[in-house]
């Protein structure tokens, strides 16, 4: 097991450049987190706009919550506290603010588990799933990304960096269709990120679970309203 300021070993390195990867099987292209529907009524219009809906997801939303409890989950591996790790995993789903947010979370965890199982099998990997089979639970995505990457020696600030930075080009990607915009727009508007990646990760390592919470009321209610949207690219 690694420590939080380890060297990035290779394998790990590997690892988590695969793992949060466009290409990595969890369907995170089928979902856009609001983002449609706040095309569809106007909120975000142009590459300024996604650049600012995004780093306030980063700021104060679900981008807050799954850093913070990704951190949390790659912990309790690392102490191998399976009690923690499961109170981490129900706060990671209470504080999902919207059914297809939590849809989203637990459908790409499902997917993430089960990709990682196969391509590079752990005892502890399988050990967890079948407690959440038995429970009849799925992990959330970040949870599941920071069990794995504990086990995979991948350290904290690295995982969590990575996460936010996938989480983050995920909702470019999605904007870049929706608006749309060029390819030359949506790189724009991931470079402008950086600052709000790096900052959230910080406070993702530091961040106390008791005191977690969201302010992003619009991209709940653009998700809600998404539902209901006459013509829907995404499922979220």
């Amino acid at each position: 097991m690694t420590t939080d300021d380890a060297a990035l070993p290779g394998p790990a390195l590997y690892r988590l450049l695969t793992w949060l990867s466009p290409g990595f099987p969890v369907g995170g292209y089928s979902y856009s987190h609001g983002i449609e529907h706040a095309v569809e009524i106007g909120l975000v219009r142009d590459r300024d706009t996604l650049g600012r809906w995004i780093a306030a997801i980063l700021a104060h939303g679900t981008a807050r919550i799954d850093g913070a409890v990704l951190a949390a989950a790659w912990s309790a591996t690392a102490a191998d506290d399976a009690d923690a790790l499961a109170r981490v995993s129900e706060i990671a789903k209470v504080h999902r603010g919207t059914a297809e947010t939590a849809v989203e979370t637990l459908a790409q965890g499902r997917a993430f588990l089960a990709a990682v199982r196969g391509g590079w099998p752990h005892p502890r990997l399988d050990a967890w799933a079948a407690r959440l089979r038995t429970s009849e639970r799925a992990p959330s995505y970040p949870v599941a990304v920071g069990v794995a990457a504990a086990l995979a020696a991948v350290p904290r600030p690295a995982a969590v960096a990575a996460y936010l930075h996938a989480f983050a080009a995920g909702l470019v990607s999605a904007g870049v269709r929706l608006v749309p915009l060029g390819q030359s727009d949506g790189l724009a508007v991931l470079a402008g990120l950086e600052a709000a990646v790096l900052e959230a990760g910080d406070a993702a390592l530091g961040a106390d679970l008791a005191e977690l919470g969201t302010a992003t009321f619009m991209v709940d209610w653009t998700s809600i309203r998404h539902e209901t949207q006459y013509t829907r690219l995404f499922r979220s």
